[in-house]
């Protein structure tokens, strides 16, 4: 259900329309960076919120600069491609846009099935280089994660304000 209205809500926003997408990467519509920057916003609060009333655990993953330059190349060639990221692609999907449906359906059930056939060689060479373990923002800077909340919050909040008076 969650799903379905992350769906929803994707598409009344716009950014399930090819053209929204590709003018973003134009520079020429902000719907796509507004949404995001919207619901980056919600879920930080949210998150530590829940965590602040003993109601969620964190538990972030280890990351790595070789991880992110993999997953930012499969992404970002998905993304160039297709006009699409996999979020967008499903809920285009379920407007029926076919090319969803062909280039990005079935272009992320190629890719995934790539990258498990390669996972084994990616795991002992590139995924672990530049090791930067689980650390969050505010354990790496030694802050009370409410800090790095507020100044994340007033930035976000601070760009939006900046693209709706520019008109973007």
């Amino acid at each position: 259900m969650i799903g379905i209205g992350f769906g929803f809500f994707l598409h009344k926003g716009g950014v399930t329309d090819y053209n929204v997408i590709i003018n973003q990467l134009l520079l020429k519509d902000f719907t796509v960076v507004k949404i995001m920057l919207t619901a980056v916003l919600v879920g930080m609060i949210g998150v530590h919120l829940l965590r602040s009333l003993g109601l969620a655990e964190l538990h972030p993953k280890p990351g790595s600069i070789g991880a992110s330059l993999v997953g930012g190349l499969i992404f970002g060639v998905g993304f160039g491609l297709l006009g699409y990221c996999p979020g967008t692609v499903a809920g285009a999907f379920a407007t029926g846009a076919l090319d969803a449906l062909f280039g990005g359906i079935l272009g992320m059930l190629i890719g995934a099935g790539l990258f498990a056939q390669f996972y084994p060689k990616l795991e002992s060479g590139i995924l672990h280089k530049g090791d930067f373990g689980s650390k969050t923002l505010p354990t790496l800077i030694g802050v009370n994660a409410w800090i790095v909340i507020l100044v994340v919050s007033l930035l976000i909040a601070g760009l939006l304000w900046g693209l709706e008076k520019a008109g973007l």
